[in-house]
């Protein structure tokens, strides 16, 4: 039996997840999504960027990613309204919920993405296309919301399909389709491939996903090496994973956050460090995992980015461990002069938590170690029932901004894309 696979994409998801709660909810007969709007960072704390537009944005040139100057250079009228996290993800997961009970199989990719696995179903629903105008409709009575349905029979060409004209269509990218409507687009649109590949396919002389499946897969693979061949296997259609309805392990777990004004010295470093660890553990203990790599990223406030990282003798969960070894990087990378506007930390080679071989030099005892673990998990416990505000460390006292890991607790439980 071919398997049919559906790809379901939200339409500008935070966009149209706030303008329907603002009709269904609030009561508002303004529909941001029939006039030029964009959902948009705080400006004042330097986060102002284009997070979701509205088609009379688009075709004003608004673009997602974008300052919002920029924007509003190109759209005056454009109406901006701040992100609702909490919202988003309580979207999602109506959202995923209702896939649910209409696929046998599904697979979230992000919080506005998912791949349903609907083979078999044409006894149920008619023919694919018959069913997906049927999910599209029953996602819009119910959720209010748009979305567009790709439909072919592997994860790849779905997406593809399902990234064609917008919003709220459904379309088809078979195999025997693939000359006519996937090779023409430029290479650019292939799922997966950034802009440093496009630069490196385009002195190769490929311009289009065309060009791309018709060349030598030795050259490509020369050139780009296994990542390549992956790519020209794309091209032509190949695809062969299937769908994961539990989400794979984290391979690390990061967080970063940008400053309402720019780090210049090392005792604010500290304190975002700080709550950047705090975040970063909780996260790794929450899921029984420790972590042997530990990395800073910085960004300067020219935009420049850079990172340091180290490895541990053994691995770790314990937030104090982990924030220790964060300034002995952030240290190691900082010049202590340049103002910084962005800091990260990120961990990484990820274990089990479990028993840990102590070192005769190591700076933390084995009865310390165990002491400050069973620490750790009780702040987790409180905060979790009573709030994040519940304890707050004393390095924070007399601080102007108290960060929590740099967002708030509904944007980091969000689902997030694989960079």
């Amino acid at each position: 039996m071919e398997r049919v696979i559906f790809h379901v994409d939200v339409n500008s998801a935070f966009l149209s997840w706030t303008a329907t709660y603002r009709i269904k909810v609030l009561g508002e007969t303004l529909d941001l999504r029939e006039i030029p709007s964009a959902v948009a960072g705080d400006r004042e704390n330097r986060q102002g960027v284009i997070l979701a537009k509205s088609q009379p944005a688009k075709k004003c040139g608004v673009k997602t990613g974008e300052p919002i100057f920029q924007a509003l250079k190109k759209c005056p009228e454009l109406t901006i309204v701040p992100p609702d996290y909490a919202l988003y993800v309580e979207a999602s997961r109506h959202f995923t919920a209702l896939l649910r009970q209409f696929a046998p199989v599904v697979e979230q990719y992000s919080i506005d993405e998912a791949w349903a696995d609907m083979t078999g179903t044409e006894g149920l629903y008619g023919s694919p296309v018959a069913a997906a105008e049927m999910l599209r409709q029953k996602i819009y009575d119910e959720l209010g919301f748009t979305v567009n349905i790709g439909i072919s029979t592997n994860k790849l060409l779905a997406k593809m399909a399902g990234d064609f004209e917008k919003p709220n269509k459904v379309h088809t990218l078979y195999p025997w389709e693939m000359e006519k409507k996937l090779w023409p687009l430029p290479v650019r649109e292939l799922f997966m491939v950034g802009p440093a590949t496009e630069k490196k396919l385009h002195l190769l002389g490929i311009e289009t996903i065309g060009q791309l499946a018709q060349a030598d897969p030795k050259l490509i693979r020369q050139k780009l090496y296994k990542p390549g061949l992956a790519l020209w296997n794309s091209a032509n259609g190949r695809y062969s994973d299937t769908l994961l309805p539990v989400p794979e392990d984290n391979k690390g777990y990061g967080n970063a956050t940008t400053l309402p004004a720019d780090v210049t010295d090392a005792a604010q470093a500290y304190r975002v460090l700080l709550s950047l660890c705090e975040t970063v553990g909780t996260r790794m203990r929450r899921d029984n995992k420790s972590a042997r790599c530990i990395a800073v990223s910085l960004r300067t406030k020219n935009f420049v980015n850079f990172s340091h990282q180290t490895t541990l003798a053994n691995a770790t969960d314990s937030t104090e461990e982990l924030f220790r070894h964060a300034c002995r990087i952030f240290d190691e990378a900082w010049d202590g002069e340049t103002p910084l506007r962005q800091l990260g930390v990120q961990a990484t080679m990820l274990e089990e938590r479990g028993l840990r071989q102590y070192d005769l030099f190591s700076v933390i005892s084995a009865e310390d170690y165990e002491r400050k673990a069973k620490l750790d998990n009780t702040v987790d416990d409180l905060r979790e029932k009573y709030g994040e505000g519940i304890l707050r460390r004393a390095r924070f006292v007399g601080a102007e901004v108290v960060l929590a890991g740099g967002l708030s607790k509904e944007r980091r439980t969000g689902i997030t894309k694989p960079v």
